[in-house]
């Protein structure tokens, strides 16, 4: 048996501070793209990270979640998620990183990742990590139209995210099953679970005070992970590279406003973000 749904629905002021949440986490991921260079170890975007977040007055999500020791996930090549920085992962050029980032503040949490590539990387793995991008953004549409037209459910947003996927082009990405996106609030993780994948029409309505964590994880191979003996470090079975995108969101009556996003996601909504994002 499923047990009932426990979604925390956010008033206009509570949304404000997921906001200020946000922008402290899009603050540290600016500054860890920025740092990424042959030569620079995982730790050292880690340290980063913090002391931006710290600056900021908040406090890492991440650091101390269920035992995890980090203020950052940082995943390279074939590591699809949850990879802890370390002094030895020493990025190389070629490489590709995935940086996952939360912060909290003043008890709300933002969250959110982005892909970098490492100097010169293959063209696929880049092509890969734009297809994934897009499908987030398409997939932040579809929620903006479904809460407009109070139509909208939750698995409406995981069916785009994966036709965005496979009406990319040439090749079938593989959509890393079981792991996805979240609600988001005083918890980081919270319900509901939004898959990267599924049939539309399906879980609870689209409605103004829903603020979701939306993530989708592609691979360049199939798309079967194994956990490694750390408990943490997420890897493809086949060894195939990953990607992996994130920013938290919040619906409002007239649309979407992107809390993690610096310009609030207005460049990529267009009329569907709302009016709070501008």
């Amino acid at each position: 048996m499923r047990r009932p749904l426990d979604i925390q629905y956010k008033t206009p002021e509570q949304i404000d501070r997921m906001r200020a949440a946000g922008l402290v986490v899009a603050e540290a991921l600016a500054a860890t793209r920025k740092a990424v260079a042959p030569g620079v170890s995982t730790a050292e975007l880690d340290a980063i990270a913090e002391q931006v977040i710290r600056d900021a007055g908040a406090v890492p999500s991440f650091k101390g979640y269920h035992g995890y020791p980090a203020t950052i996930c940082a995943s390279v090549n074939d590591q699809v998620v949850h990879a802890i920085p370390s002094a030895e992962q020493v990025l190389r050029e070629g490489d590709v990183i995935s940086i996952d980032c939360g912060a909290v503040l003043n008890g709300w949490h933002g969250d959110a990742a982005i892909t970098v590539p490492v100097g010169e990387v293959d063209p696929q793995i880049l092509q890969m990590a734009a297809v994934a991008e897009e499908a987030m953004w398409a997939g932040i549409r579809e929620a903006a139209r479904g809460v407009r037209s109070g139509q909208g459910r939750l698995s409406d947003i995981s069916h785009t995210i994966q036709t965005t996927v496979r009406r990319s082009g040439r090749r079938k990405y593989g959509i890393v099953p079981d792991y996805g996106g979240h609600g988001i609030g005083t918890e980081m993780h919270q319900d509901p679970h939004l898959l990267n994948y599924g049939r539309p029409g399906r879980g609870p309505q689209l409605v103004p005070g829903l603020v979701l964590a939306i993530e989708p994880m592609l691979t360049l191979g199939r798309p079967r992970t194994v956990e490694l003996a750390d408990g943490w470090t997420v890897v493809t079975r086949d060894g195939s590279p990953a990607v992996h995108v994130e920013h938290t969101f919040a619906l409002l009556e007239d649309g979407a406003w992107v809390l993690t996003a610096e310009d609030g996601g207005v460049a990529r909504l267009g009329e569907l973000a709302s009016a709070r994002a501008r």
